[in-house]
Order: C-alpha cells, then structure tokens, then sequence
C-alpha cells in the first residue's frame, strides 16, 4: 500500500547538498515526490511510496548528506495522492 509523508528537517540542512542527496536516495529507493528549501533554512520533502521504502528514505534523511547537520525531523503522514511520477527538486 502507498503512503504519503510529508518531512520537515531542521539544521544545516541548506548549501549542503541536502536536496541532491534527498532526490539521489528517493531514486534508488523508488520513492516519489519532491525536495525543497524553505525561507526558514529548514528543508521540505514531499515522499510517497510503500512503508518499506519510506522507511530507508527517512532513515536516509537522518543522516543527511556529509556536510549537512541534522538536528530534527518532523515526519507527517497524510493519504497518498499518486500525483507524482518522480523525485524531483521543487524551487
């Protein structure tokens, strides 16, 4: 069964590469939706796919790419839509 969340992840999670690393990992996993900075320096994502799957991605957020210091994640479940058909960086 698809899933939805939506993450909020807070730090240094901008000018890091964050968004590369997010949309790399969402790839391999096979996992849909998008990445995007907001004003707040925090990042948004975006992500369906089966909970196996947004398991590792989540997991995957946590750490972060190398330059990047994550110190919260807000995980938000909410019904799938099916809207995407890829991971992509939103602006």
């Amino acid at each position: 069964m698809i899933k939805r969340i939506e993450v909020y992840v807070e730090g240094v999670v901008q000018g890091v590469g964050f968004r590369y690393f997010t949309k790399k990992v969402a790839k391999e996993l096979g996992v849909t939706g998008y990445v995007k900075n907001l004003p707040d320096g925090r990042v948004f994502v975006v992500a369906e796919g089966d909970e196996n799957q947004l398991e590792k991605f989540i997991s995957s957020i946590r750490r972060g790419p190398r330059l990047a210091i994550v110190k919260n994640i807000r995980v938000v479940e909410k019904p799938a839509t099916g809207e995407f058909e890829d991971f992509v960086i939103a602006y």
